[in-house]
């Protein structure tokens, strides 16, 4: 295994000012490389640039590597920040299994890597927005990291400041979405039938429970990738999701998306986490909603699949609470499709650190299965490619140990001409794989959607 290292030490020195919220285009592009964006309903917004410290880690023991790393850059900190928001935190992920990255595009990315931003903006949820600077090791000069801020708050103050009758439409003309020149799938319609019925085969012969099963589309694009403006339409169109940006060094390409699917949040001692499991499209009416909403609640392969997603997510938690609680299964209404969804609260019984969860709770039956060995080796042996970071945990640490993680689908990785989508389906007894394989293509759109220049122009549209 590859260590957790930092390319320079502890000690930490952080500043922070508030400032004039300025506009997200003109800031993501003004912030250095590795750029990193986070931002999720109950969360604030952070854009990064640069790194003041890179922790990565590879194998088995990727996420106590992790965890070991941060609070060792952590334990020696100055930190002066005005508001909680705005303290330093290192945004990153891990990838979904060992020797995931190895293949295209995943190269550039590592088994698990975070980084503390050397710049960040902060724009907190109930309003406000803070300019921070990191420095670590050698650069950990009080009055450097000083002046260095007072510089980015004149840089940042020159900028575009951001204006509310600034439409999405009127952003969307003037970065308009590349177009699709052609695209290429890793599965064929003939070899998922196999893969699935192959699947389902083993699940009804009692070897595994559920398998989730994915693919990859690559597009070679028309024009430049708009990184901003992408960014932007997801936030505009997907509100309540966690939407995330990581580029690995040298910023040549990025992994990012916008997904439903919260993996864990960890304040104190109190959990967050849902179970998502159980896709129907939109309707074109109201009526049409409401039906194909009601047919997903009654629908027995996806409720079955459901039930097992929430049964799993609430006996991993056991070990570490003094109490777990589950809300009612409802439907979840996103733009392009409905899910059904099951909150889940814990209360800890010990002060423990995000990464215990997230390593407890990966992966999810929602993206791998049951059991998670055998539906590990069945994901390993299916799919012709890697999957990266792709149905991952992504997020964020601080301090104290605390974080908020994502799963990392309705993902994709783009460079300037290419982007590779990825989305995946869970496989239980009665699977048909025809209707699997349209599921599929209905988890691609949020991001095909922001690719295309006519709607006309996607496979199997």
């Amino acid at each position: 295994m590859e260590q957790a290292r930092s390319r320079s030490s502890p000690p930490l020195v952080s500043r922070t000012t508030e400032i004039d919220e300025p506009a997200f285009a003109a800031a993501f592009d003004a912030l250095s490389s590795p750029r990193t964006t986070w931002s999720a309903p109950d969360d604030a917004l952070v854009l990064g640039g640069g790194a003041a410290a890179t922790l990565t880690a590879s194998g088995t023991d990727r996420f106590a590597a992790v965890r070991e790393a941060t609070t060792e850059l952590f334990e020696a900190g100055d930190v002066h920040a005005g508001t909680e928001a705005a303290r330093p935190r290192v945004f990153g992920g891990f990838a979904f299994h060992e020797g995931a990255c190895d293949g295209d595009p995943w190269k550039p990315f590592s088994e698990a890597r975070f980084v503390l931003p050397r710049v960040q903006l902060t724009v907190a949820d109930d309003g406000g927005a803070w300019l921070t600077v990191n420095a670590v090791g050698d650069d950990a000069d009080v009055p450097a990291v000083e002046d260095r801020l007072a510089r980015e708050v004149d840089r940042f103050a020159a900028l575009d400041a951001a204006d509310p009758a600034d439409s999405t439409a009127d952003r969307a003309a003037r970065s308009p979405r590349p177009g699709i020149r052609e695209s290429r799938r890793t599965t064929s319609r003939a070899a998922w039938r196999e893969s699935v019925a192959a699947a389902v085969d083993r699940i009804r012969d009692g070897d595994l429970r559920k398998v989730v099963l994915a693919q990859a589309l690559e597009a070679d694009l028309a024009a430049d990738f708009p990184e901003a403006a992408t960014l932007e339409r997801l936030a505009e169109k997907y509100p309540d999701c966690h939407r995330y940006w990581f580029e690995p060094a040298g910023g040549e390409r990025a992994f990012f998306g916008a997904t439903p699917e919260r993996l864990v949040s960890l304040r104190g001692r109190t959990v967050e986490t849902d179970a998502l499991a159980g896709t129907t499209g939109r309707g074109e009416t109201p009526a049409e909603d409401e039906w194909l909403a009601q047919e997903l609640l009654d629908d027995e392969k996806n409720v079955h699949e459901h039930e097992l997603v929430a049964e799993t997510v609430r006996d991993q938690l056991e070990p570490f609470a003094a109490s777990v609680s589950a809300g009612e299964r409802r439907v979840r209404r996103l733009a392009t499709v409905q899910h059904l969804h099951t909150p889940i609260t814990a209360e800890l019984d010990a002060d423990r650190h995000v990464l215990d969860l997230v390593e407890a709770l990966h992966p999810t039956p929602a993206v791998g299965g049951l059991p998670p060995d055998r539906a590990l080796e069945t994901i390993r042996e299916t799919e012709p490619f890697d999957r990266g970071w792709y149905a991952a945990p992504v997020g964020w640490i601080d301090a104290a140990g605390n974080g908020a993680f994502a799963v990392a689908i309705r993902s994709a990785v783009a460079s300037r001409r290419r982007a590779t989508l990825f989305a995946g389906v869970g496989i239980v007894s009665d699977s048909d794989p025809d209707r699997e394989w349209d599921e599929v293509q209905l988890k691609y759109r949020p991001i095909l959607d922001e690719l295309e220049t006519d709607a006309s122009d996607s496979p199997d549209r």
